[in-house]
């Protein structure tokens, strides 16, 4: 179907709103700006109505999948259902109208908002103190790195290397190699976990510290993370966790409780600000106690009643970020945190971790697990079974889109062949979940019955199935307008 731009509903003489009858004198508007400064030809803006442009948008806002759309099990992701109240309240005019530039005694209640965030993400992980500056997961890692870096530089040890295991984000090595140092792979062992073996027999005393996921991205929790630690604490190194799988361990564990120094928290994974769509995020970092004086700058503190901002840092990395974070992703954690309180969040994890299980035990009959361990809030499987009967993992990604759900994500962990990574996240349905069992179950079936509806899947969606090679090789999105 061929959509119109909005200038194609566009016609002389329409318009979607009526302006009040002038009650202040009139000017003309050279009058006002110079005229050198006007433009030549008249700005070509749409004529259209209200209703083109509600029903124009909202046709649009269809085309692409979103949580509140379906289902929508991206691993590793959390692309959990988020409660429009916190955007009700992010959008309170005495939110966006404040300006982080004013006075600190302009913007006492904001500036609280920050401190009890940061307290609450201290009690949730046991950390001694947390910066909410970086941006996202990566930029999070990023500022972990550089306070490793400075921690070391500041006791003089001359480290090279952090080690990361195989199954790892792929920001993880990225953000090493940003703060200056090089990564070192560690594999994994046939359960998915950490070959401890092979982690000491790369641990020496130029190592900095270790990058660990936990729960790891197989949904597999890390039984031997207090070893772990131990080892590279024992050449003092620094124990980082990457915290994008947080939505497994509220209430139930605390990260300072496993040997962790370091923790980066995903905002917009865990504590509910809607994720995709390229921001914004938050990443803040906690850190243990002998860490606090390397945080960026500012931090705020509470003197008496009062809040404020705190620059006198002289072992801080610095600034990270313009002010003080993403306040509006920070405010939402805010609402979330309170309207769930401790039993919440405990409860939080708990549904997270019964419907990943679920899911994998209603599906462990026709799609090979990937581990045998029970996973957590997440599940991997792979679609070896299937890529022998002719239909690739992509294929099945590709035919979910047919009937109305978001694929999983797919080909992660890197470890996995054909990986199927689900993670359905606590705020789904039983129902919803037995919709997407049958669903997979069905494409199955297909691929034995009739096996061309799934190699040439999606068919019922906007564009069919793109030509990924050509489109890795020719940028021209002209060329995908006319062929898709």
């Amino acid at each position: 179907m061929q959509r119109k731009l909005i200038f194609g509903y566009s016609k002389e003489g329409k318009m979607g709103t009526t302006l009040p009858k002038c009650d202040v004198p009139q000017k003309t508007i050279t009058d006002l700006i110079p005229q050198n400064l006007l433009r030549e030809i008249p700005n070509n803006l749409p004529q259209v109505s209200e209703p083109e442009v509600v029903r124009h948008y909202t046709n649009l806002s269809t085309l692409n999948h979103h949580v509140d759309k379906d289902f929508y099990p991206l691993g590793s992701c959390t692309m959990k259902y988020n409660p429009k109240i916190n955007e009700a309240i992010a959008g309170n005019s005495q939110f966006t109208e404040i300006h982080p530039a004013q006075l600190s005694d302009t913007t006492q209640g904001s500036l609280k908002i920050l401190y009890e965030v940061e307290k609450y993400l201290c009690a949730i992980t046991g950390m001694n103190a947390f910066t909410l500056h970086p941006a996202a997961g990566a930029h999070g890692e990023l500022t972990g790195v550089m306070i490793i870096h400075k921690y070391h530089k500041s006791k003089g040890n001359k480290k090279k290397y952090i080690l990361i295991p195989d199954s790892a984000h792929g920001t993880n090595p990225a953000s090493v190699m940003l703060g200056g140092f090089k990564p070192i792979k560690i594999k994994s062992t046939e359960e998915g976990l950490v070959d401890i073996e092979d982690l000491k027999s790369k641990l020496n005393d130029e190592v900095a510290g270790f990058m660990l996921t936990n729960p790891n991205t197989l949904g597999i929790f890390e039984e031997n993370v207090l070893e772990i630690s131990k080892l590279i604490h024992s050449v003092d190194g620094l124990m980082y966790m990457d915290g994008a799988n947080m939505n497994a361990l509220l209430g139930i564990v605390k990260t300072i409780n496993m040997g962790f120094d370091i923790t980066h928290l995903n905002l917009h994974k865990t504590f509910s600000t809607p994720h995709g769509g390229g921001g914004p995020g938050g990443g803040p970092i906690g850190v243990i106690e002998r860490l606090k004086k390397f945080l960026p700058v500012p931090i705020v503190v509470k003197e008496n009643d009062d809040y404020k901002l705190e620059y006198n840092l002289p072992d801080s990395i610095g600034k990270i970020h313009s002010y003080f974070g993403n306040f509006n992703v920070i405010l939402k954690t805010y609402v979330y945190l309170r309207m769930l309180g401790e039993n919440g969040l405990k409860n939080v994890s708990k549904n997270a971790i019964i419907n990943a299980n679920y899911l994998r035990e209603c599906l462990k009959d026709k799609f090979q697990i990937a581990s045998p361990r029970i996973p957590m809030h997440e599940c991997v499987f792979s679609g070896d079974k299937q890529k022998e009967k002719g239909a690739k993992t992509l294929d099945i990604a590709k035919r979910l889109l047919d009937y109305g759900m978001h694929a999983p994500t797919i080909y992660f962990p890197l470890i996995v062949s054909e990986a199927l990574m689900i993670e359905p996240t606590e705020t789904e349905s039983k129902e919803t979940l037995d919709r997407f069992i049958e669903i997979m179950l069905k494409i199955d079936k297909e691929i034995e019955d009739n096996i061309d509806d799934v190699k040439n899947a999606p068919q019922s969606t906007p564009n069919s199935r793109l030509d990924e090679a050509t489109a890795s090789r020719n940028l021209d999105v002209n060329y995908f307008l006319k062929n898709s």
